[in-house]
């Protein structure tokens, strides 16, 4: 078995650039959803004339979206990520613009946007018959006047509890949160004129195969769990790697997909 600090040393180590989680990938297996995300977007986006991709990362998965509408543009708020994502999605004739990212929606205030708040989209109304959002925070209102008359939102956003499993490995009691916010979405894009196509929520489990696969999700989602860090969890984390029959560790991902339209059209 590979002692734990060979595995702490190679997790801190390993690279991370854009949303290219390979890496982690390799070392735990994920079920799917009940949906594709991928493939929703896909069946639209062969009708659409325009697309944007809110809060692309690296242009991972726009890049794997064929055929893309022949003007489709991507926007991404972290600077890092913007090179990133330019260096893969330009070569297929896709734009990358940095913008600042709206509030996070999981709050009642993100509800009532305003001239002053985050999260404008610099692009003219009307400009987009598809808009496409995974895991990215949005303005209800700044998606409906970016949408053509009769053009669609389609959204993927990570659910309350998403993160309980790793609470728990941490010793940590889950923070009492309400059981899902797909309400509070779907609210904010009808109060912004939009009416709701379609929702579903689910959930997968992602297996690690070790306790280095976890401190590297740590590492890239530090939001996740607010009061880790490596140094103070560092025992706990020892001491759970060394329970051979926790492993692989199970960690359920939640998850729900949102479609809106635009009246007109």
């Amino acid at each position: 078995m590979v002692c734990f600090e060979d595995l702490l040393a190679e997790a801190q180590a390993a690279p991370f650039s854009g949303w290219d989680l390979s890496w982690l990938d390799a070392r735990s297996c994920t079920q799917d959803l009940p949906w594709s995300y991928a493939a929703e977007v896909a069946s639209r986006a062969g009708a659409a004339t325009t697309m944007l991709d809110m809060g692309t990362g690296g242009g991972e998965l726009l890049a794997t979206i064929r055929p893309h509408p022949e003007r489709t543009v991507a926007t991404e708020s972290w600077p890092p990520n913007v090179p990133v994502a330019a260096g893969r999605l330009r070569p297929l004739g896709i734009p990358v613009v940095h913008c600042d990212g709206a509030p996070e929606n999981m709050s009642a205030g993100a509800a009532a946007a305003s001239p002053g708040q985050p999260g404008l989209l610099p692009f003219a109304g009307g400009a987009f018959d598809l808009v496409i959002n995974k895991h990215e925070s949005f303005r209800g209102d700044e998606v409906a006047r970016v949408l053509a008359p009769g053009g669609t939102f389609i959204t993927q956003q990570v659910d309350y509890h998403n993160d309980d499993d790793l609470y728990r490995l941490l010793g940590l009691e889950p923070p009492p949160e309400p059981q899902t916010w797909l309400p509070l979405a779907t609210s904010q894009l009808t109060a912004a004129g939009l009416t709701i196509l379609a929702t579903a929520a689910g959930q997968s489990i992602r297996h690690f195969d070790h306790v280095g696969a976890v401190i590297y999700y740590l590492k890239i989602v530090g939001w996740a769990v607010p009061e880790y860090s490596p140094d103070t969890f560092l025992p706990r984390l020892r001491e759970a790697s060394q329970t051979t029959s926790a492993w692989p560790w199970p960690l359920t991902e939640r998850r729900f997909l949102v479609a809106a339209a635009k009246p007109g059209g």
